[in-house]
């Protein structure tokens, strides 16, 4: 194992390879920032221009656009509460009121170090597990990814603020627009009108882009444009208090993210709507949870982040990508004449583990670069929203015209971002419709091949343990604030006792 990571290091360390690590990550950064591009298209369209390195360098760069994009995502995520990544989404709902509070800069600065605890943990991890973890995975049928499945469906009671009855409404509309293309289990079309463009499904992208970014400046404009924060740069650090409370979220953020990130096709999307679930749910300020909580920042980005990382393991040991990222650069191995599966690590082990080493390396590179920068970014909202407002329209509908090259995904952002004022109007919460059109073509995958499995029988479930465990903690997740209330509450305790930690 050290002689391994030895030899990572040196792979890693020649300055050819720390150059383009350091492009990489600079690269994934700007793409990040872009809305609608993404690290998938992001890889994707530099692949091309690393053919001609050696293959340990050309996929080192492209790991470090993939990473580097997900703190890029995070930055508009908090200043202008336009994710750039989807794994982004959730980081607005605190983000973005911490930015409105003038604490844009701690935002910034806890998800930088919540990112680079969550990579370092799940590097270790990835290097000491992923044998062992990828053996685990395989263990993951139809049957178990339906019952995860479920668990992220449960957590949608996390994100309908004051009405539940309000966002299991919207998650059921995201689960119903997620129906529209081919069907799962016959492959005909379904509700697309005869149109091609909808054979593919309504583009979740496009949809993200329109509902965060047009929609809010639709309603900005209509409540009229907030005033330019004016806050000092002392004020836009983070504090010690920030830094304790965050401790827990940062933890169980890459805990979950690293596990989660395991199960081939699960992503960093669901891994950070779970993980901000669980926080909603056993964390110490969840009552403030929505309004500007710093927690509600650091657990999700740990989570994607730990995510991202643990990607590589059913990529790198089973060849089975665990993402949309891991897939693009699963065909980057095959361009570059490799067979990524559980030989890779004995054949390969220069490339796997300088690979590995340089995850270390492109984090510590993001942390240098984003965390003294954050105050500075967040000074990007003293600008007048009269200039900011035309420059964010304008970025949310190239970058949803550059992901396919086509009108058709301009006009699904303006139809989002109509849909997206209303829901602000109307104080319809958000995040369950996106959870609903993420989770939905999941879902109805894993439910059609458990079907085939069970002869149309769903009962098959209940026959395997994983997955009645992760049954078990969707129904306690569902019903435990019932639960909780059932219980005795004592009636001891002091108001001081009461109060909110750090308020």
């Amino acid at each position: 194992m050290i002689d391994n990571v030895l030899l990572g290091f040196q792979t890693a360390l020649t300055p050819e390879n720390l150059l383009w690590c350091f492009v990489g990550v600079l690269a994934g950064t700007v793409i990040g920032l872009l809305p609608g591009l993404g690290s998938t298209t992001g890889v994707a369209v530099l692949l091309p221009l690393t053919l001609d390195f050696e293959p340990v360098t050309a996929l080192i760069m492209l790991a470090g656009i993939y990473y580097g994009a997900q703190y890029g995502g995070t930055i508009t995520s908090v200043l202008i509460s336009t994710p750039g990544e989807a794994s982004s989404v959730v980081t607005t709902l605190d983000g973005y009121q911490m930015a409105r509070n003038g604490r844009a800069g701690a935002a910034l600065a806890i998800a930088a170090i919540g990112s680079f605890v969550a990579a370092i943990f799940s590097l270790v991890l990835l290097m000491v597990l992923a044998p062992p973890f990828a053996g685990f995975a395989l263990k993951f049928g139809p049957v178990e990814n339906l019952a995860i499945m479920i668990l992220g469906l449960a957590t949608i009671v996390s994100f309908s603020g004051d009405s539940r009855t309000r966002g299991f409404a919207m998650a059921a509309a995201g689960l119903l627009l997620a129906t529209v293309g081919l069907d799962a289990g016959t492959g005909t079309s379904r509700f697309t009108f005869d149109s091609i463009n909808l054979l593919g499904g309504i583009p979740f992208v496009e949809v993200m882009i329109g509902l965060f970014a047009v929609g809010e400046v639709m309603y900005q404009i209509r409540v009229g444009a907030a005033a330019p924060i004016r806050t000092r740069f002392r004020d836009l650090l983070i504090t010690r208090t920030e830094l304790r409370r965050s401790i827990g979220p940062i933890g169980r953020g890459s805990i979950l993210g690293f596990l989660l990130g395991c199960l081939p096709g699960s992503g960093s999307t669901l891994a950070s709507f779970i993980a901000y679930g669980v926080e909603k749910r056993v964390g110490k300020n969840k009552d403030q949870l929505g309004r500007g909580a710093i927690e509600g920042v650091a657990s999700p980005e740990s989570a994607n982040n730990a995510a991202a990382n643990a990607n590589f393991v059913p990529t790198l040991t089973l060849g089975i990508p665990g993402g949309g990222t891991t897939a693009v650069l699963l065909g980057a191995f095959t361009i570059y004449g490799l067979q990524p599966g559980p030989l890779l690590f004995e054949s390969q082990p220069k490339l796997v583990w300088g690979l590995l080493v340089s995850f270390f390396i492109g984090n510590v590179m993001l942390l240098v670069l984003n965390l003294p920068m954050a105050p500075m970014f967040a000074q990007m909202l003293r600008i007048p929203y009269a200039y900011l407002y035309p420059i964010i329209l304008f970025t949310s509908f190239v970058g949803a015209y550059s992901i396919d090259n086509n009108m058709f995904s301009v006009w699904v952002v303006f139809a989002a971002g109509i849909a997206g004022y209303f829901m602000r109007r109307y104080n319809l919460p958000m995040a369950p419709l996106v959870l609903g059109l993420v989770i939905g073509p999941l879902f109805e995958k894993a439910l059609t091949q458990t079907s085939a499995l069970g002869n149309g029988n769903l009962l098959i479930v209940f026959t395997h343990p994983i997955a009645l465990v992760v049954l078990a903690m969707a129904v306690l997740l569902v019903a435990g604030p019932w639960l909780i209330r059932l219980l005795p509450h004592r009636s001891n305790a002091s108001p001081k006792d009461r109060e909110p930690v750090g308020v």
